[in-house]
């Protein structure tokens, strides 16, 4: 019962400091935006974040080709000193690709993986008898209900209405 209250106040002060911190260190502190009014610098690293931002969330929402991570890298790679920018890591690094995940690879044959699934489910169920069994079930009810019919409306009307 001890832990159980201690659990609750550190989880109180933890939400407490987070909210403390962001107020007094992050981009809406009063010192914050008065710096970044005054500071040139600042305010052009702002604006790139910004634009960094910007390129990232668009980057999510839209489709983009395998060739995306070989692109940027070279772009990043272009911006580096000489020395860097023809040293052996930075040309595997232009030539790298994402490796899509399994799944992403196996996509396409989806479909024919489940049709071959239900087919061998459904000849599965064939050897097995369940077919046979729900057909002796159908029939045995279809018997019942004529065996019903018989007992009250006579066994030559019941015969005339399950002769087909």
């Amino acid at each position: 019962m001890i832990s159980k209250n201690k659990n609750s106040r550190c989880g109180k002060i933890k939400a407490w400091l987070h909210r403390v911190a962001g107020s007094r260190l992050g981009l809406d502190a009063a010192w914050v935006q008065k710096h970044i009014a005054d500071c040139p610098k600042c305010r052009q690293r702002l604006a790139l974040l910004g634009r960094v931002n910007l390129a990232l969330s668009m980057i999510k929402s839209q489709p983009h080709s395998l060739d995306l991570l070989m692109r940027a890298n070279a772009q990043a790679i272009g911006v580096l000193r000489h020395s860097l920018r023809y040293s052996p890591k930075a040309h595997r690094l232009k030539a790298v690709r994402p490796e899509p995940k399994l799944w992403e690879r196996c996509r396409k044959y989806t479909h024919s993986v489940a049709n071959a699934a239900a087919c061998i489910a459904i000849v599965i169920l064939m050897k097995t008898g369940i077919f046979s069994y729900m057909n002796n079930v159908q029939t045995q009810g279809r018997n019942v209900v004529k065996h019903y019919y018989a007992a009250q409306v006579g066994q030559d009307m019941a015969d005339d209405m399950f002769s087909t």
